[in-house]
């Protein structure tokens, strides 16, 4: 095999994805959606006795993602904020997913078409069909929920905020 020589930085050409980690050698595993009984579940695992209300409530605005869910479970067994108080503010600036939320929109303010993308399936009241590109991407950074060759927002969360910041796009 033949040995290549650069004289410089500049003469390398790199084939790696700089945005792709070297060590995803692994087979990808998707984490799925909590469901009404492990939400139930981790309710009294953190001894918040609303029940049924807070699953029904809670489910209700961020689905059965584990992150959102843990993240609400946190704060009300913490005592720094109440399941209304939460899913009063849960789509603001001033809600306790304000962090998630700006660094989804981060990402998504650097690839215009995709927050365009974004846009028709959050103003949409169906399924929106996509380039499969787009439903990839949108997918992976967990924002929508595949149906067949479709999508839809992965919960009311995302379908609110990203409404209201996108309008302007």
């Amino acid at each position: 095999m033949p040995s290549i020589y650069f004289n410089t930085v500049k003469d390398v050409k790199w084939v790696l994805d700089i945005h792709q980690s070297p060590f995803n050698a692994g087979v990808p595993v998707e984490l799925e959606e909590f469901n009404r009984q492990q939400v139930e579940d981790l309710a009294q695992r953190h001894q918040i006795q609303q029940g049924d209300a807070l699953t029904g409530k809670l489910m209700s605005m961020v689905g059965g993602h584990p992150y959102l869910v843990r993240l609400a479970m946190y704060y009300i067994a913490a005592g720094k904020i109440t399941l209304e108080g939460l899913l009063d503010s849960a789509t603001t600036e001033a809600g306790i997913y304000s962090n998630h939320l700006r660094s989804l929109l981060d990402i998504l303010q650097g690839k215009p078409k995709l927050a365009q993308a974004l846009k028709k399936v959050v103003d949409s009241p169906v399924p929106v069909a996509l380039d499969s590109m787009q439903i990839y991407q949108l997918h992976s950074l967990g924002l929508v929920q595949r149906q067949k060759n479709e999508v839809i927002p992965r919960c009311l969360l995302y379908r609110e905020y990203f409404r209201r910041v996108l309008s302007g796009s």
